[in-house]
């Protein structure tokens, strides 16, 4: 694992505003970067980034299967109790799922410990799946990278061929997607969501979540008073639970992506549930919910993390228990904690390097890398391309 510097195309940015990608510059800062870019042997990506990827997802839905049966782990969740129904239904019919997005700290000196799972509404799809093949192919045709330069990134097409599963299982007229206004990383996700499911054949339609509407049926509708029967939603499940229409959700024939259940694997339990069912796994990390705190003395220091946190929102590191190295501000922590130990990302210069391995169903597809002059990754934290050659 290699950090490169490399000359940035001329004229980048017209050319990403030509294409939709208003957002590679966040408040006057660079999101998007292209200064430099990772380099990795195709045995890393396959052995210490794949690998791990499928099997961690495969034990992530033994611990869905584990807390939908027992309701003190729901409770544990955090899951408010009205809509534990619609969260085991969802898993019981199994419910189709579209993508997801694991974190790891990870360099070529270690294996790959895994930091959390993204399941419900991760962003930055579009960034890893088109916007970072495009600045490969074109430092390949200009001469700047090796013609054998290849990368980790089947994201489009396993993403096109989901759509046409999911196309011919359910065969609803309109797939609804939603996100909030006033989010220009979350439309231009949902932007390339709709391509993708378009390319598959399915007829789409834009909308705002707060422009849904419910009919007096109990229907979710459109501006046009139109049931919406598939939806998807860029829109966390723990904020849907709190919503005026949260009783809607279990009498609406809706079909959701991300689904219900997904509830269960996107919330941070998930991570002191996976350490207690598969202790010493080498690629976890040890984890404890707070009532387990005195299990923790040995493994400072600890990253102390709410239940519903994204972003890196109100992240705190911890040397000891009264020692508080770092802290990210924030909207959560009111649902509780979890406590993780620290792995810190690998560093290169002044930048902190995070690792996202994504899945699209149940397959890992593809990599993007995030870099912070701060060790707590956040929204604004800058995106770089990878290469494999060697």
């Amino acid at each position: 694992m290699l950090r490169r510097e490399i000359e940035p195309r001329k004229h980048w940015q017209k050319k990403a505003e030509e294409f939709g990608f208003n957002f590679h510059t966040i408040d006057g800062d660079i999101y998007w970067d292209e200064r430099a870019f990772y380099q990795f042997s195709l045995e890393q990506i396959e052995q210490d980034i794949e690998d791990p990827t499928a099997e961690l997802h495969q034990m992530c839905l033994k611990v869905v299967e584990t807390v939908i049966a027992d309701d003190d782990l729901m409770r544990r969740f955090c899951i408010p109790e009205p809509v534990w129904p619609l969260i085991r239904d969802s898993w019981q019919r199994k419910d189709p799922s579209l993508y997801s997005r694991m974190d790891f700290s990870y360099n070529n000196r270690h294996q790959a410990k895994l930091l959390e799972n993204n399941a419900d509404t991760p962003t930055s799809l579009y960034e890893t799946g088109f916007w970072q093949w495009l600045w490969l192919e074109e430092n390949v045709d200009s001469g700047v990278l090796a013609r054998q330069a290849d990368q980790y990134n089947s994201l489009q097409e396993k993403l096109i061929n989901r759509f046409r599963e999911l196309a011919a299982r359910y065969p609803y007229q309109t797939l609804y997607l939603a996100c909030s206004k006033g989010t220009d990383e979350d439309r231009g996700t949902v932007q390339y969501i709709e391509d993708c499911a378009r390319e598959a054949g399915i007829s789409c339609k834009f909308i705002f979540i707060e422009d849904i509407g419910l009919s007096e049926q109990g229907q979710f509708t459109d501006l046009d008073d139109n049931p919406i029967e598939w939806l998807f939603k860029l829109y966390p499940w723990e904020f849907m639970f709190e919503e005026g229409f949260a009783d809607a959700l279990l009498s609406s024939n809706t079909l959701f992506l991300e689904p219900p259940w997904k509830a269960i694997l996107s919330n941070k339990a998930l991570l002191p549930m996976l350490w207690r069912l598969y202790p010493n796994h080498p690629n976890l990390l040890p984890a404890f919910f707070e009532d387990e705190l005195d299990q923790a003395a040995d493994f400072y220091p600890l990253i102390k993390k709410p239940l519903f946190s994204r972003e890196g929102a109100n992240i705190t590191i911890l040397e000891s228990p009264d020692n508080i190295v770092q802290h990210s501000d924030g909207p959560y922590g009111q649902e509780g904690f979890i406590y993780q130990a620290a792995e810190q990302l690998p560093r290169f210069g002044e930048s902190y390097t995070l690792i996202g391995s994504w899945l699209i169903d149940d397959q890992p597809c593809a990599m993007s890398i995030r870099e912070d002059n701060s060790a707590i990754t956040q929204d604004g934290s800058r995106f770089l391309p990878h290469i494999i050659f060697g």
